[in-house]
């Protein structure tokens, strides 16, 4: 590894820890400029180099460049909180991430942000940096450590550390042993919303939460914001997300979420966190049953805002919806077609910058979060911090964020319902028949279509997220839902003469809710989870199409999610960077029932020639392999129908069940699959 990448890797481990304090076991030291130094430590600089860098066996040196005005970072204190929902704090953070960007060199950038580093809220300059090392292609190769490696109080109970911490100290390496995390205590099981806690306070879950809004941060310049199909992207991961959390309610016999559509009236899940805030270093506040949101009037913490105010903004965008038409600031009308209207609406609606008229549509996704996550202070009376739900790397453990997005998705989905079902020659694919499909377990001799899930423990290191803390590796065990590998088999007929390519959509949904009653075609659309999305090559004849379950177009790897990245134990490969947001692997199967859960197997092939958008595209070049909620890097979406096509759109009058509108096309087809949940734990191997 390179000092540039060994440099930058310093930047972000322990991140409120001094820079030129030693790295990775004492043996990396960061010399710095003595005027780079804070003002605590510039008298002293002398004495830091020798006692902290004499002992270091590498070191890297920083040159002074000339550096960009950073006095617009003093709006986010260095010692106190960081929203990314703050519209004020996300301009400012915005701002470093072009300062970072307009540097001229990888190495310049690594001087401007050593500088910056000791000076500015870590968690906002740890935001910006990755943001920034994502998208400049001269720093394609700094692999960006997961937030959890960074900040590791916000994804598990603080009283986890103390243990930790005296492992490390007491322990030497080579004997540690790893500390349990408590699996599920946020709440007694009393409570029915804590049979859902393993998938809202999922650290996967959240991390990818967290990633996806690197990838797509809302302020920045236009070249890092202005992504292809970024709106309907914002539209359709979180359709998705609150698609899965809705499944997994269903396996767990609750009803799905009721949206949050009235901000008037008292919301009775209750939810307390037991998460440290690593800015403040306080626990994340709780929220008690049936509190009601009312006003935010925080000036101290950008955050203004009414009830009124956002159900103003609500109006404008369903007006816009009705008329289909959005008006931009210039006053033109902005068509929301087939095409582009749900990427419109998601720009609009999460209110980043690419939105057609801010000072309109206003900031509805956002400010929601806001008035959720200061609904126990609202005006600042008790000096309390935000909630849960203000915060990137947190706001899917609350039962609320489901509800609020549920209602966000609806908004979406009054546009998706004025437009027309799709036609018969656009789901059709001529010549091209399913004849079978089977899902199976990959190891021992398995029935066809039955999955398992069960518990699995996992060891994550959270040493480089302790500030101040023992050096090396510092274990900690975790339990988490897991599936056991499986594999899609696929018999496909091509009556023609020719090779065709294909696109390959599977889909799995719920049969019936969570009452044991079925789901019609109209209800069921809103519950169908992407499982993967991939191209195949269909030669004269029949063709054996098989499709292992770690293939997902949706899904990251374990390895991406939970290895450590650092200097001392970097693989060295592409298939382990950091490098793109996915959904968990371990999250790709909902839960099941121990009874067994059935779900309706949907697979579909496509005509590629309606598909194709860029040619190029190969899922297996480095992080492509999760583009179906995250995209694609530097590249057009690999896909030119709408995202969740087919079932985006309402179904024609006839298709009431999901057997009903397979019949009507030989190059689909439905298979009822169980998924088992065993109730067993796992350690992995």
């Amino acid at each position: 590894m390179s000092d540039l990448e060994t440099g930058f890797l310093c930047l972000m481990t322990r991140p409120t820890e001094p820079l030129f304090y030693p790295k990775y076991n004492g043996e990396v030291f960061m010399d710095l400029p003595s005027e780079y130094l804070s003002e605590r430590y510039q008298r002293i600089a002398d004495s830091i180099k020798t006692h902290h860098g004499s002992a270091a066996k590498h070191h890297i040196s920083i040159k002074a460049v000339e550096l960009p005005d950073l006095g617009y970072t003093a709006r986010v204190p260095r010692h106190g909180e960081f929203n990314l929902f703050n519209p004020a704090q996300r301009r400012v953070a915005g701002q470093l991430v072009g300062d970072l960007l307009s540097q001229p060199d990888p190495q310049a950038m690594l001087s401007v942000a050593a500088y910056a580093r000791d000076r500015l809220n870590p968690t906002m300059f740890q935001y910006a940096l990755a943001v920034a090392l994502l998208h400049r292609k001269d720093t394609g190769t700094v692999p960006v450590p997961s937030f959890l490696e960074m900040f590791p109080t916000r994804f598990v109970d603080p009283t986890l550390f103390p243990k930790l911490l005296e492992e490390g100290f007491v322990v030497q390496q080579g004997q540690r042993v790893a500390i349990e995390v408590p699996q599920s205590l946020s709440a007694s099981e009393a409570d029915p919303e804590q049979r859902l806690a393993y998938f809202r306070e999922d650290i996967g879950v959240n991390l990818h939460h967290w990633h996806w809004h690197l990838v797509y941060p809302q302020e920045g310049p236009l070249e890092v914001v202005n992504k292809d199909r970024r709106g309907e992207l914002f539209y359709y991961m979180h359709r998705q997300t609150v698609a899965r959390y809705n499944v997994e309610r269903f396996c767990n016999r609750l009803p799905a979420v009721k949206p949050l559509k009235n901000l008037r009236e008292p919301i009775p899940e209750a939810y307390f966190p037991k998460l440290m805030n690593s800015a403040l270093n306080r626990t994340y506040p709780g929220r008690a049953a049936n509190m009601v949101l009312s006003h935010v009037n925080r000036p101290e913490d950008d955050a203004v805002a009414t009830i009124l105010e956002l159900e103003s903004s609500l109006g404008r965008i369903k007006e816009a919806i009705q008329s289909g038409f959005a008006t931009a600031t210039d006053g033109t009308r902005v068509p929301l077609d087939p095409k582009k209207g749900i990427d419109i609406l998601g720009n609009i609606m999460e209110n980043s910058i690419l939105s057609v008229n801010v000072p309109y549509y206003g900031n509805y996704h956002s400010l929601g979060h806001v008035l959720i996550g200061f609904i126990h202070d609202p005006d600042n009376l008790y000096l309390e911090g935000h909630g849960v739900m203000g915060d990137f790397t947190t706001a899917m453990r609350d039962p609320t964020f489901y509800r609020f997005h549920g209602h966000v998705d609806d908004v979406f989905d009054l546009h998706k319902e004025k437009l027309s079902p799709y036609k018969a020659h656009e789901l059709s694919f001529p010549g091209v028949s399913i004849t079978d499909a089977t899902v199976q377990i990959t190891s021992g001799k398995a029935a066809r279509n039955r999955l398992l899930t069960f518990w699995q423990r996992t060891q994550v290191d959270l040493g480089t997220g302790l500030d101040f803390g023992p050096q090396g590796n510092v274990l900690a065990t975790f339990t988490h839902i897991q599936h056991a590998p499986f594999a899609y088999q696929i018999m496909a007929h091509n009556e023609t003469a020719e090779q065709k390519k294909g696109t390959v959509r599977i889909f799995l949904a719920p049969i019936y809710d969570a009452k044991g009653e079925q789901l019609l075609l109209s209800e069921q659309r809103r519950y169908m989870l992407e499982m993967d999305t991939f191209v195949v090559s269909l030669h004269p004849g029949d063709n054996r199409i098989i499709r292992r379950s770690d293939q997902s177009s949706v899904t990251i790897p374990y390895e991406r999610t939970f290895r450590r990245v650092d200097a001392s134990n970097m693989p060295g490969t592409e298939n382990f960077r950091f490098c793109n947001c996915g959904w968990p692997d371990h999250m790709l199967l909902p839960k099941g029932h121990p009874d067994g859960q059935p779900f309706d197997l949907f697979i579909m092939i496509s005509d590629y020639k309606d598909d194709v958008v860029n040619s190029g595209f190969d899922e297996k070049d480095n992080c492509n392999d999760s583009h179906s909620y995250c995209g694609l890097r530097d590249q057009l979406y690999p896909d030119r129908r709408a995202m969740g096509f087919p079932f985006d759109r309402v179904p024609v009058s006839q298709d009431h069940l999901m057997k009903d509108f397979v019949a009507r096309f030989p190059n689909m087809s439905r298979t009822v699959a169980e998924v088992l949940f065993t109730n067993t734990i796992i350690s992995r191997t």
